[in-house]
């Protein structure tokens, strides 16, 4: 449904995306990035409002810059707001409906208000939503005309986790009715529950493609980097290492940072043995399960 074929995209003297080829098909693909790896370049070129410098891009076999009709089956979901702000939700998803050319504009915008799970009938002007009312706002207006090919770039952003977990089930919901859904995220967490393809993209360039395990198993080499924090970090890391579990550790006043190839096993460990020395459990969090490690796993090979 979407075919990326050498693309570069240049800007004066800096190369936003260079050389990128991918084909996607229905369903959902993820879009990996961290900040300035062009992946917003991107959409923006799959969605014709930007040229590419070289390369061509296909979207449901067209030109989306030169067909409009073939733009009119896309909907996008920037990460910029792009909204306007003394309109309700209702008003902005309605004039999407109707620069779309729907018929019945307030009923699809209630409809799709309904399933982002918004109150169309909310009269405070979208100035005065949460960051994550502002992106169900957009991903509304996206859904509105009903397009075949979903670009919706960092859509997570500002959600909670009950809305994060009810968004995910309605893009499997929209893959599973055979569009293309292309989101894209700086969490492989978020990329573990899509269950998506992923393209990674860094510097420019296309990384790496495959599923989340895919991706994960190329590090499975490393041991895994866990933050523990604890009443007694010394003592504790101590019996870490004499637990054979972890291979290596690091201390300050809080907390030990444990390097470990059985994350599983520590993970089951921590609370009892914490119980059993006396302390306090306070945090435990990865430190390299962020996209951020998987670059630097991809790019420069550590």
């Amino acid at each position: 449904m979407i075919e990326v074929s050498g693309v570069s995209k240049v800007f004066g003297d800096v190369v936003a995306v260079s050389d990128v080829t991918f084909r996607v098909g229905p369903g959902i693909t993820a879009l990996l990035g961290p900040n300035g790896a062009g992946k917003s370049t991107l959409f923006r070129v799959m969605c014709g409002l930007t040229r590419p410098t070289r390369g061509s891009v296909k979207v449901l076999g067209g030109d989306a810059r030169s067909d409009r009709h073939i733009r009119g089956r896309i909907g996008l979901a920037p990460q910029q707001d792009g909204l306007f702000e003394g309109l309700s939700a209702l008003e902005f998803t309605k004039f999407a409906a109707q620069t779309e050319g729907v018929g019945v504009a307030e009923d699809a915008a209630r409809a799709k208000l309904d399933l982002v799970g918004l109150n169309a009938d909310d009269p405070k002007p979208v100035s005065a939503f949460s960051k994550g009312m502002r992106q169900r706002v957009k991903l509304a207006a996206a859904l509105v005309h009903e397009p075949d090919v979903l670009i919706l770039d960092e859509p997570m952003n500002g959600l909670d986790p009950v809305q994060r977990r009810k968004m995910i089930e309605l893009f499997h919901d929209l893959g599973d009715q055979g569009r293309c859904v292309l989101v894209s995220s700086h969490v492989l967490d978020e990329v573990a529950r899509l269950g998506s393809r992923i393209l990674v993209i860094a510097q420019g360039r296309l990384a790496a493609a495959g599923d989340y395990r895919t991706l994960r198993e190329m590090m499975d080499h490393r041991p895994r980097r866990i933050q523990v924090g604890v009443s007694e970090p010394r003592r504790f890391a101590a019996a870490l290492v004499e637990s054979g579990i972890a291979v290596g550790v690091g201390v300050d006043d809080s907390a030990v940072v444990v390097d470990t190839f059985a994350a599983d096993d520590l993970g089951r460990e921590l609370a009892p043995l914490a119980k059993r020395m006396g302390l306090r459990l306070s945090s435990v969090e990865p430190l390299d399960e962020d996209l951020e490690s998987v670059f630097r796993y991809l790019i420069e090979g550590r």
